[in-house]
C-alpha cells in the first residue's frame, strides 16, 4: 500500500465530513485563484483598454468556457478511473491510467488549438458579434486558441493529483500562476500598450506555466503511483475506453451547458454593447457561486470514486448528504453577499449608469435562485463518481439545454426582453435538479456498475 504524506488525503478513511471540507478547500481556493486571474483579466481590460475591450472579451467568453467545459469533463473521466483503481489499492492501473489520460490530452489540446485558429471569425460572426467590437473580439479568441493544449494538459494534471488525494499542489501552481498573470497582464496592457492582445498574451503565458509545474510535479512524484515517465507516455487501449466512456459524455453535458449559453449569449448581444457589458459584468461576479458548485461537484466525484473503488457502499451514501449539506450552505452565504453588495460588485467592473443598472438587476434576479442548481452538481459528480455518465449526461441535455434552446426559440420571441432570457436559467435548474433526484434515488446509478467494476476489479487484479 501506498504510505500518503500530509498533502494527500485518504477519502476512504475518516471523519466524512471532515475528510471532504479538508478536500474540498484546496479545490475551492485553486479555483478561487484561478477566477481571480480571470476577474483581473477583465478589471484590467474595463479600466486600461476600455469597456469596449472587455464587451469583446466578453462575447468570446461563452465559447471559451465551453471548451474549457469539455477539456474539465474529458479530464473528469480519467479522474474517477484512476480514483477508483487508487481507492481499491491497484497502483500499477493508477500508473498506467496516469500516462493514458496525459497522451489523450496531448492530442486534444494540439486538435483544438489548431480548430481555434481557423474557426474564430466565423464562430463570433454565428454569435452575431456587433462590428464595433468584432475585430477585438477575433484578435482576443486567436492568440488565446494558442493557450489550448497548455490548458488542457493542466487540467488533466491536476485532476491527476486530485484523484490521488492531493488537492494542494494544484492550488499552489494556481496561487503561482495568478500572480504572473496580473503582473504580465499589467505590462502587456497598461506599460507596453498591447491593448486586448496583451491581456489574451499573459493568459496563455500564465497556462503554460500552469502546465509546466503541474506535469514537473507528475515527473518527480515519489510517494503515489502517479509519477510521468515520459517514455511510458502512450495510451492504453483498454484504459483509454474506460476514460472516455465517463469522460466524453462529461464533456458533452459540460458542452450542451455551454452551447444553449452560446444561443443565449447571441440573444443578450442584440441588446447592444452595454447589455454585452452588463452581462459580461454579472458573469464576473457570479464566478464565486459556480466555483463553490463546481469545487463540491470535484470533491464528491473523488469521494464516491475512491469509496466506490474500495467497495465502501455505506461511507458512500453518507458522503452525499454531507455534500449536499455543504453545498447548500455555500449557497445560502453566496446570495445573502451578493446581493447585499451588488452595487459596490458591480463597479468593479463597470463605471457606466445604465451599464450597471442593467447588471443589478440580473444580479437580484438570479443570485437568489442559485440554490435551485446545487443538487444537480452533486448528484451529478456521485453519479459519475461510480461511472456511468451518460444518464447525466441525458438528464442534462433534455431538461436543461433543449429546454433553454426551446425557450430562446419560442419563448422568447413573445416577449423578448432581458429579463426573459435570465428566467430560462432557474426554470431549467429546477427541472434538472427534480430529474436527478429521482434518478438517484431509484438507485439504478449504483446497482447495474457493481457487478462491472468487481469484474473489473478482478481482472486487473489478476493481470498484475
Amino acid at each position: 500500500m501506498t504510505t500518503l504524506k500530509k498533502r494527500e488525503i485518504d477519502l476512504t478513511e475518516g471523519r466524512i465530513s471532515t475528510q471532504m471540507i479538508r478536500f474540498f478547500i484546496p479545490i475551492w481556493c485553486g479555483i478561487f485563484f484561478q477566477q481571480i486571474y480571470i476577474t483581473a483579466d477583465a478589471v484590467i481590460i474595463s479600466k486600461v483598454v476600455g469597456e469596449s475591450a472587455l464587451a469583446a472579451v466578453g462575447c468570446t467568453s461563452t465559447f471559451i468556457n465551453l471548451l474549457i467545459g469539455f477539456f474539465v469533463g474529458i479530464g473528469s473521466g480519467a479522474t474517477v478511473v484512476i480514483a477508483q483503481y487508487f481507492g481499491a489499492r491497484e497502483n500499477d492501473m493508477v500508473r498506467r491510467a496516469t500516462h493514458t489520460a496525459l497522451a489523450l490530452a496531448a492530442i486534444i489540446g494540439l486538435s483544438f488549438m489548431v480548430l481555434g485558429l481557423f474557426i474564430t471569425p466565423w464562430l463570433l460572426e454565428l454569435l452575431q458579434t456587433p462590428e464595433d467590437i468584432f475585430d477585438m473580439a477575433v484578435q482576443y479568441l486567436r492568440i488565446y486558441s494558442l493557450g489550448m493544449l497548455p490548458s488542457v494538459l493542466y487540467n488533466m494534471g491536476s485532476g491527476i493529483l486530485r484523484a490521488v488525494g492531493d488537492a494542494r499542489r494544484p492550488v499552489y501552481i494556481l496561487i503561482c500562476t495568478a500572480v504572473v498573470n496580473i503582473i504580465l497582464d499589467l505590462l502587456f496592457t497598461a506599460v507596453l500598450r498591447m491593448g486586448i492582445s496583451g491581456a489574451a498574451l499573459a493568459t496563455v503565458l500564465s497556462q503554460t506555466l500552469a502546465m509546466s509545474l503541474v506535469l514537473l510535479c507528475l515527473a518527480q512524484e515519489r510517494s503515489l503511483p502517479v509519477q510521468l515517465h515520459w517514455r511510458e507516455l502512450k495510451p492504453d487501449l483498454r484504459l483509454l475506453w474506460r476514460i472516455t466512456r465517463i469522460g466524453l459524455p462529461t464533456g458533452i453535458q459540460s458542452t450542451m451547458f455551454d452551447l444553449s449559453n452560446l444561443l443565449i449569449q447571441a440573444s443578450v448581444n442584440y441588446f447592444g454593447t452595454s447589455t454585452i457589458t452588463a452581462w459580461t459584468a454579472y458573469s464576473n461576479i457570479n464566478l464565486v457561486f459556480w466555483m463553490t458548485v463546481s469545487a463540491m461537484g470535484t470533491t464528491i466525484t473523488t469521494f464516491i470514486g475512491q469509496n466506490f473503488g474500495a467497495g465502501k457502499l455505506d461511507r458512500l451514501h453518507q458522503g452525499v448528504r454531507v455534500g449536499l449539506g455543504l453545498s447548500a450552505l455555500g449557497c445560502v452565504i453566496i446570495t445573502v453577499v451578493t446581493v447585499v453588495l451588488r452595487y459596490p460588485l458591480t463597479h468593479l467592473f463597470a463605471t457606466d449608469p445604465k451599464v450597471v443598472q442593467i447588471c443589478v438587476q440580473m444580479l437580484l434576479m438570479l443570485t437568489p435562485t442559485y440554490i435551485t442548481y446545487m443538487c444537480i452538481e452533486v448528484f451529478s459528480g456521485v453519479i459519475r463518481g461510480v461511472g456511468e455518465a451518460l444518464i447525466p449526461m441525458i438528464i442534462t441535455g433534455l431538461s436543461i439545454c433543449v429546454f433553454r434552446v426551446v425557450w430562446i426559440l419560442w419563448i422568447l420571441p413573445l416577449h423578448n426582453t432581458l429579463g426573459m432570457i435570465c428566467i430560462s436559467y432557474p426554470i431549467s435548474w429546477v427541472m434538472g435538479t427534480i430529474a436527478f433526484f429521482i434518478y438517484y434515488k431509484k438507485g439504478k446509478w449504483l446497482t447495474k456498475r457493481l457487478p462491472s467494476q468487481t469484474q473489473e476489479h478482478t481482472t486487473s487484479s489478476a493481470s498484475l
